[in-house]
């Protein structure tokens, strides 16, 4: 199925939408511009890393993602906010097939 993008604004910011296969994807990238326009990747990886991002996933994924790993997806959780704790979307995606996260590469 074809995917529609779109655009919102939230307070004077554009944040691309994509829907595809009648879910919506929004652009962390968007947001992470907000904060920071030089160091986008950065503000995602912190925002990954935080314990209470991580309790959201997998709370989100336990309840719409039938393939969803919590035996996986516990050690997340159990290193989330230590300053050792590294995480990507590439690497949590493959842990536990997560529906909540859609990836795309930045020059597609």
């Amino acid at each position: 199925m074809k995917e529609k993008k779109s655009k919102i604004d939230v307070q004077g910011f554009e944040i691309a939408v994509v829907n595809q296969s009648n879910n919506d994807y929004i652009s962390l990238t968007d947001i992470a511009k907000h904060k920071d326009t030089a160091q986008t990747d950065d503000i995602i990886k912190n925002w990954l890393r935080n314990r209470n991002t991580i309790e959201l996933l997998g709370f989100w994924e336990m309840i719409y993602n039938p393939n969803f790993k919590p035996v996986e997806f516990d050690g997340f959780r159990k290193q989330a906010g230590l300053n050792s704790f590294v995480i990507t979307q590439q690497s949590c995606y493959y842990a536990n097939e997560i529906v909540s996260s859609f990836q795309r590469n930045k020059n597609t």
